[in-house]
């Protein structure tokens, strides 16, 4: 199992929060995700490629920084 923090842009409340969470923990393989608003982390436990990580949070409407 694998853990990769990325940095989305864009979020601002707790629904923000919810929806990368739901879209993220969907993804095959995805164990665990953990966001944190302040800093706009996204911590991802599992064994999803960036690729689709990337995919997920932009389907919840923001963006993997680059």
């Amino acid at each position: 199992m694998s853990e990769t923090t990325y940095r989305v842009t864009g979020m601002t409340c707790q629904h923000c929060v919810a929806s990368v969470t739901e879209e993220v923990g969907a993804l095959d393989g995805v164990t665990d995700v953990a966001v944190d608003l302040a800093s706009g982390a996204v911590k991802v436990v599992g064994s999803a490629e960036e690729s689709a990580v990337r995919e997920a949070v932009e389907e919840a409407g923001y963006e993997l920084a680059s």
